[in-house]
């Protein structure tokens, strides 16, 4: 199972709505909404500060 760097939740890899890659990792995310918010501020959500 993946974590949603935008909400936290678990993902299943096989099974997320979304997915997008930053500096050659993949993330994965329960819905198009979580992966619009990384895709417009990645740094935001991967530094840990909400």
């Amino acid at each position: 199972m993946a974590i949603d760097p935008v909400c936290k939740m678990q993902v299943d890899e096989k099974s997320a709505a979304a997915t997008s890659e930053y500096k050659g990792k993949k993330y994965y995310f329960c819905a198009v909404g979580c992966k619009k918010a990384f895709d417009k501020d990645p740094e935001k959500y991967l530094s840990g500060s909400k």
